[in-house]
């Protein structure tokens, strides 16, 4: 279990990376930069189909998109030169902690 875990981590990262190279592809007119993009987004999406073998697809989805989209969000304000305030940080804090009740009422 702590293995599919681990592989739901790293469809994560993996996402989150091909989401922060996607202002590169132009708008997909870049064609080296759209490579890697849409890899990145197939190799995520393999890696959560093998990890719904392990953890509920509900828990998992939910993990995914609520950590990748922190995640991006994060990565927008520190790499990205996007701003950080008030409501985002709330709204970040109530999908992470969305996430976490999930997964609490999923273990019960």
């Amino acid at each position: 279990m702590l293995g599919a875990w681990l592989l739901l981590l790293a469809a994560i990262g993996v996402e989150v990376a091909a989401t922060s190279a996607l202002p590169r592809s132009h708008g997909f007119r870049d064609p080296g930069w759209t490579a890697l993009v849409l890899a990145g987004y197939a190799l995520s999406i393999w890696l959560l189909a093998l990890v719904i073998r392990h953890i509920p697809v509900s828990v998992t989805y939910a993990v995914w998109s609520g950590l990748g989209t922190a995640g991006i969000a994060v990565i927008g304000v520190l790499l990205l030169d996007e701003r950080m305030d008030l409501l985002k940080a709330a709204a970040l804090t109530m999908i992470i902690g969305g996430v976490v009740i999930l997964n609490l009422h999923a273990a019960r």
